[in-house]
């Protein structure tokens, strides 16, 4: 048994769905001596690395990069776009929905929660619905998650434009994508998006500590009349700055040096293959799930999660248990369950600097301790992975689709 104070042989496995796991190349650049943030070196990187992470969102429009977490640039999006007491239009699909929710009322917003059963992505007939009601238009924005962490479902973000735009109403649409960007194809222009949310310790495979904003003009002319206080979030002066390759204040270089290099790797790979190659490992590991004889949280295949697999454990077994034994005996950190489904499930994360033996490796941790935990299941479900993988790298072209 591994003891948590000694130190354990080889490389400790994190799948939990972010933090992931920083590869060498991102974490050799962030080793580069820090420079002068207001000199032309570092100019340099600040053209570079805002060009690029537009291109990872799919925009043309600015992309505002704070030194905080996600949480923050959930804030930045709604005190830049909204004013006290506007009423914001929202939909339950997990935890972080949740989050997002509680922190629009902290700031003194009017939100609307849409009921779901953190099995199901966003309703979009439902927004569309509660839209056309709205005649007087006094909701001012709808904010979703697009690929929910706590529950491995993702939702169709082209179909929430769609069901605004049918409603004929003009809602700003704000959007998380904390744990999707760099990881499922997401299209912030395409798809109509005025706030897109997102952090650098997923997808984008660097550590925690920077955050984005992508902004399209409309919320841009929304926040030169939004009157929520914001003074560090504001995203005019930070715009302004960026146009020279700068920022208004002290930025977290070496994490930029990191975004750098990480950029380059998306973009080496291919966005398209970088999609594809995640969409193969999420069904590896549902085709492991299904094996084993477990259930899968998201409900509608429809909605499965590229970046990670929610899975429900046995009525009876303690998922939090079970991850501690997997812990112990093989190094191996799963995703624990979070609020309503606390104890009820766990989460393989399957995203970031991830190949096809990381997740066998992966795999096989999970079902030596399903046995070790003494949870019922099938045996076979590595099997099944590896088949899976096998006939996917049997046609080549599908690598790539």
């Amino acid at each position: 048994m591994i003891r948590l104070n000694s130190h354990p042989s080889g490389r400790h496995f994190l799948q939990i769905p972010g933090p992931t796991n920083v590869p060498d190349r991102v974490l050799r650049a962030m080793d580069y001596p820090t420079i002068d943030h207001r000199g032309p070196e570092f100019q340099q990187l600040g053209k570079k690395v805002l060009a690029d992470i537009r291109k990872v969102f799919q925009t043309a429009q600015p992309v505002v990069i704070y030194p905080a977490s996600g949480t923050g640039a959930w804030e930045a999006a709604l005190v830049n776009t909204l004013s006290p007491g506007d009423n914001v239009l929202m939909f339950e699909t997990g935890h972080f929905a949740s989050l997002w929710k509680r922190m629009a009322d902290k700031l003194g917003l009017v939100s609307e929660f849409l009921g779901g059963d953190w099995r199901h992505g966003v309703d979009a007939a439902a927004i569309g619905a509660r839209l056309a009601e709205d005649r007087n238009h006094t909701i001012k924005a709808v904010c979703v998650v697009h690929n929910e962490t706590s529950t491995g479902v993702t939702s169709d973000i082209a179909a929430v434009r769609r069901a605004i735009d049918a409603a004929n109403h003009p809602a700003l649409l704000l959007v998380d994508t904390i744990s999707s960007l760099g990881s499922v194809d997401y299209r912030h222009d395409e798809w109509g998006v005025d706030v897109t949310v997102s952090g650098s310790q997923k997808g984008l495979m660097l550590p925690p500590g920077i955050s984005f904003n992508a902004v399209s003009a409309k919320a841009i002319a929304a926040s030169a009349k939004s009157k929520l206080p914001k003074a560090f979030w504001g995203w005019d002066e930070i715009i302004e700055a960026n146009k020279n390759g700068f920022w208004p204040y002290t930025p977290a270089t070496n994490l930029l040096y990191g975004l750098s290099e990480a950029c380059d790797m998306l973009f080496e790979e291919g966005l398209p293959n970088v999609f594809a190659r995640h969409k193969r490992h999420a069904e590896a590991t549902r085709a492991a799930v299904h094996g084993w004889g477990l259930e899968i949280l998201c409900q509608n295949p429809a909605e499965y999660s590229p970046a990670l697999t929610a899975v429900v454990m046995p009525e009876g077994h303690s998922a939090d248990a079970f991850r501690k034994i997997v812990l112990e005996n093989f190094n191996m950190s799963l995703g624990q369950g979070l609020s309503k489904v606390s104890g009820k499930i766990f989460r393989i994360g399957h995203l970031g600097d991830f190949n096809d033996l990381t997740l066998m490796g992966t795999l096989a941790g999970v079902e030596m301790g399903l046995a070790l935990a003494k949870v019922p299941h099938q045996t076979g479900g590595v099997l099944a992975a590896m088949e899976s993988l096998r006939a996917a790298a049997a046609q080549p072209a599908l690598r790539a689709a």
